[in-house]
């Protein structure tokens, strides 16, 4: 059994962890001290509370130390675990793939609220899926569709159907390298989609440059580079949706904080109606539900 140190406990070197992330200037240093600690010694939040009393062991505590000095390094949570949560679903991450965030669950909710009443069975295809968090937590809710996601990365496409497996849906997802639609089939009756969806990079090649280190440092570029309006790759998206979109189909699209309108635009002069708008826990608009005009 490896020493301990009875002067340190959890509870202790908890603070300890708290004060330093928050004189890195960390955002949230309670909630990540919590976490890595947590994961450091074997404890959700509620061992945490239990066990606060608790000494810590000599490995225990270098390990937090190693982890600490990470996050007020800079390195997100996420990506010191290797894993996000994400729709209550645990997802690994690659260096190919975004870090999964609250706010893309805003394009869960309307994609649901969108096809809710359909009986028939669903094809989903999610454009640039990363993680598969899209699509995976998709098909947790969805018992009978079926599922593509596409990425241009092959790192990515490899993460997603590794998450696929873990959580138990490889048999209803399928994930395929490709850029944006091409060269997927589509328009007829039996291979068109009746829901798609797509976190799409959408910030401004300018803006990338002044991202916070959290992001920019960690997640790819290519996921996260939009073009010099941020729009690039929505053209490429709405261009070729309509060979992929069944007629009575929906396309769920998450945007910046001050694009709807300028998507929505695009989208309309490619034969899209825009159906809803859906904001985020902050109020923003984030996710657009378009069907055919």
């Amino acid at each position: 059994m490896a020493d301990s140190r009875p002067d340190i406990t959890i509870s202790a070197i908890s603070r300890q962890a708290r004060r330093q992330l928050a004189a890195a200037g960390v955002e949230t240093p309670e909630i990540d001290a919590r976490i890595l600690v947590g994961h450091a010694v074997g404890l959700n939040r509620a061992g945490l509370i239990a066990e606060s009393t608790r000494a810590v062991s000599d490995i225990e505590a270098e390990a937090i130390a190693r982890l600490v000095a990470r996050r007020a390094g800079g390195e997100p949570v996420g990506r010191i675990l290797g894993r996000r949560e994400f729709w209550g679903l645990e997802f690994s991450l690659g260096p190919d793939t975004l870090e999964p965030r609250p706010d893309t669950e805003t394009v869960v909710e309307a994609a649901l609220d969108a096809v809710a009443g359909k009986s028939e069975p669903l094809r989903i295809l999610d454009l640039g899926t990363g993680t598969g968090c899209l699509l995976i937590a998709l098909l947790s809710e969805l018992p009978t569709a079926w599922g593509l996601g596409v990425d241009i990365s092959t790192g990515a496409v490899r993460t997603a159907r590794s998450n696929a497996a873990a959580l138990g849906l490889s048999a209803r997802a399928t994930f395929a390298v490709t850029d944006w639609t091409q060269p997927l089939a589509g328009g007829g009756r039996d291979s068109a989609f009746g829901l798609i969806v797509a976190n799409p990079p959408y910030i401004t090649t300018s803006a990338c440059r002044s991202l916070q280190r959290d992001v920019a440092y960690w997640d790819p570029d290519r996921a996260l580079d939009g073009g010099a309006d941020g729009l690039d790759a929505y053209r490429a998206i709405f261009s070729d949706i309509g060979r992929l979109l069944s007629a009575d189909g929906v396309l769920v699209v998450e945007v910046g904080h001050d694009q709807a309108v300028a998507v929505e635009r695009l989208a309309v002069g490619h034969g899209l109606l825009c159906r809803s708008v859906r904001r985020d826990l902050g109020g923003i608009d984030r996710a657009l539900v378009f069907g055919p005009a």
